[in-house]
């Protein structure tokens, strides 16, 4: 910038001398094209993916300064004047200039459709019409009025300009800065030349005037060029789509029309024959630019509905059915209300099961067909994925939603036929409408889902979505989010709830229970964290987390009281191979035996994976860590586990010992399974001790362990730990 302000001093009045011509035209003038040279070389180096271009480019600048230099020592001036050395100069940076542009091109767009392809032919070959038409025309016409060597380097600059025309339409004139930039340098060195060669044709240029600073302007462009380039170019892949944009069609439709103009200009006229053949050849272009346009636009609009339709049903799919949605939620008042029918068909995964995914296919097909009677111009029925469907009734209120949702209901309930089978599925709909409850698409989704498990809950089959701030569900979503920040932020913690030998009331054990501080809700128990740790994938941390906590409880008092800490597994847990390894460390870290922690599982945790289950299990046994079944007696499997099972106790639910001291039927049921128990080599551990009068029964029965309130609530670790150091109740030791 320095240079150019300098040489631009010079630019009409200057002091008189040889001395101030070499300074500006020689010195000043070449210093901004050595500084924008030095710049592109190094920017090579920042740029790897573009590093070819900016040398080719510094090499143009480089050598094009060289040109003018020798220009003016051949010929004492600068122009076009015929120069041997200053010619190969400028024809080396003319070659080094096309590869800059090309691997510039190369390095954004890495694939080229043929449409792209065809911009650019309509953009070049209408541009070098126009140049040869009205640029060159007159003196290739003009009887060797100028000479071929003249008119070399004009020509070059017009096919350069139409090279820049043509990069431009190929990518929908959508140039970045650096492109930007170096297009419009070239720009102005092929004005900058072309009026050159019209002033030097006619004998009136001369050095220093206000044409050497369109060069200078270039020079700065190129500069910028260099400098502002990020050397991570964003590529257009030809494959991205079809370029719907009013630059697509700028500059072709501009070639096209300079290639009329040159038909026109030249119908009858002196224009030479070559302009107008590369006119013809633009139109022509054009028109199998227009052809492949139809194309692109056909094959669009198969893809745009392919994207829309789903492959199997031939319905419309999830996309389909929110773009609709959307507008019609958005049109949606409490006048004019629109209705969502959310349906989930039951029993479809006995069908994939026992016949076949071909059959389950079958089946999902012959839902459209089915409900399409019932349907109104202007509903939409969508395959949302598996076996579930969506309504959008735009136009209608709740109770009209519900009575149209029953007819769906009844429409699904009757017999499908399958293979030659007659099937039947149930179905179950959630129905919601908007703009109340729901105020967009997505809560019309959720209001529907939530209405839609309501009615596969309570079997309903038709279930209408009610506001009610006691249903839980939105409680239950927000809890799923605020767990994810409290197994992170220390709000998670364990209180522990003491076990004790029947004979002598002796502590054997404790067990510890999950409590959430909740910043808001206050201690929350298990009951409000598990269900929701569950459905949002969190009981392995979770369980992590209760497992840690524990073990730092423990690790106070176990040199002082023998008392182990039973924590209960998630499947998650037992499914983890590297469940015993992880045990193993944690026990070392704080110094303990595998004698102070028993890990408690439920049935239903080993029916996922039953023999990785026994394998974990196993391993955890032989590092001496205790096992035991909770919950028994509530599954459907319990003497079957029970036989394969490495377990150490059986811990009896509550739900077997409540009513033991007044229900022979229950104290039946305790007294023989305490004899397998024994007879297996297991203790038994009787749950929801409430009273001496449950803990004596369960006493005679031959129970080992007791734990309930008759012994002492969940408690935290400090408690615990004066519990266990002071006088505790003799509720136990009268028993």
């Amino acid at each position: 910038m320095l240079a150019v302000a300098a040489f631009a001093t010079g630019v009409g009045p200057r002091p008189a001398g040889a001395a101030w011509d070499v300074l500006y035209d020689v010195v000043l003038y070449h210093v901004a094209w050595l500084a924008a040279g030095t710049a592109c070389w190094l920017t090579a180096r920042r740029a790897p993916r573009e590093a070819l271009a900016w040398r080719a480019l510094a090499t143009t600048l480089v050598a094009g300064a060289a040109g003018n230099v020798a220009r003016i020592i051949e010929t004492g001036q600068a122009g076009t004047t015929p120069a041997p050395v200053a010619d190969t100069c400028v024809a080396v940076a003319y070659a080094s200039l096309y590869v800059a542009l090309f691997v510039l091109i190369r390095a954004r767009v890495p694939r080229f459709l043929p449409s792209m392809w065809l911009d650019g032919v309509v953009g070049v070959l209408g541009t070098t019409a126009v140049g040869t038409g009205f640029l060159l025309g007159p003196y290739l016409t003009a009887g060797g009025h100028v000479s071929v060597a003249q008119l070399a380097w004009p020509g070059a600059d017009v096919l350069l300009l139409s090279l820049l025309v043509g990069v431009s339409a190929i990518l929908g004139v959508h140039l970045d800065r650096t492109l930007l930039c170096v297009g419009g340098a070239v720009a102005l060195f092929c004005v900058a030349d072309a009026t050159l060669f019209v002033l030097s044709a006619e004998g009136r240029y001369a050095d220093g005037g206000p044409l050497e600073l369109l060069w200078q302007a270039g020079i700065l462009l190129a500069a910028l060029a260099a400098r502002s380039t990020t050397g991570d170019p964003q590529p257009r892949d030809g494959q991205e789509g079809v370029r719907i944009t009013w630059r697509l069609v700028a500059l072709p439709l501009a070639g096209t029309l300079a290639a009329l103009a040159v038909l026109a200009a030249g119908y009858g006229d002196d224009l030479p024959d070559s302009a107008g053949w590369l006119a013809v050849g633009c139109v022509l272009a054009a028109l199998t630019r227009t052809a492949v346009t139809f194309r692109e636009v056909r094959f669009f609009a198969v893809v745009r509905q392919e994207a829309r339709t789903d492959e199997l049903t031939g319905l419309p799919n999830r996309r389909a059915l929110l773009e609709r949605a959307r507008v019609v939620v958005a049109g949606a008042t409490t006048g004019s209300p629109a209705a969502l029918l959310l349906l989930d068909l039951d029993g479809f995964k006995e069908v994939n099961d026992s016949l076949g995914h071909g059959a389950g296919d079958q089946l999902l097909c012959q839902v459209g067909p089915r409900l399409e009677p019932a349907l109104r111009p202007g509903e939409v029925l969508a395959r949302l994925g598996g076996d579930e469907f969506a309504v959008l009734l735009p136009d209608v209120d709740l109770d009209a939603a519900a009575e149209r949702a029953g007819i769906v209901h009844d429409l699904l309930r009757q017999p499908f036929e399958v293979d030659g089978i007659r099937l039947h599925v149930g179905v179950s709909i959630g129905v919601s409408t908007a703009p109340v409850p729901a105020d967009d698409v997505q809560e019309l989704l959720r209001c529907a889902d939530v209405a839609m498990y309501a009615a596969k809950t309570e079997r309903t089959g038709v279930h209408v979505y009610v506001p009610d701030p006691n249903s839980g569900s939105g409680e239950r979503l927000r809890t799923m989010e605020e767990l994810r920040t409290a197994l992170v932020a220390d709000q998670l913690d364990v209180h522990l709830q003491p076990q004790v030998a029947m004979d002598d009331g002796r502590v054997v054990g404790v067990e510890a229970l999950l409590r959430w501080h909740h910043p808001e809700r206050g201690l929350l128990s298990p009951g409000h964290v598990l269900p929701a740790a569950e459905q949002a994938g969190l009981m392995r941390p979770l369980t992590d987390t209760v497992l840690e906590r524990s073990l730092d409880a423990v690790a106070q008092w176990w040199d002082e009281h023998r008392v182990p800490v039973s924590v209960n597994l998630s499947a998650a847990n037992v499914a983890d191979i590297d469940l015993p390894g992880k045990v193993a460390a944690k026990l070392a870290r704080r110094g303990l035996p595998a004698a102070a922690l028993t890990l408690e599982l439920v049935e239903d945790t080993l029916m996922a994976d039953p023999e990785r289950g026994r394998s974990v299990l196993g391993e955890l046994r032989r590092l001496g860590v205790r096992t035991s079944i909770d919950d028994y007696g509530t599954g459907y499997s319990s003497l079957a586990y029970l036989r394969r099972l490495p377990a150490d106790e059986l811990k009896l639910d509550r739900s077997l010992t409540a009513d033991v001291d007044t229900d022979e039927r229950a104290a039946a049921i305790v007294r023989h399974t305490v004899a397998l128990a024994h007879d297996l080599g297991l203790s038994l551990v009787a749950e929801g001790v409430e009273d001496v009068a449950t803990a004596r029964r369960l006493a005679a029965l031959g129970c080992d362990v007791a734990q309930g309130y008759a012994v002492a609530r969940p408690m935290p670790v400090e408690d615990l730990l004066r519990w266990l150091a002071g006088e505790r109740s003799g509720l136990l030791r009268s028993v």
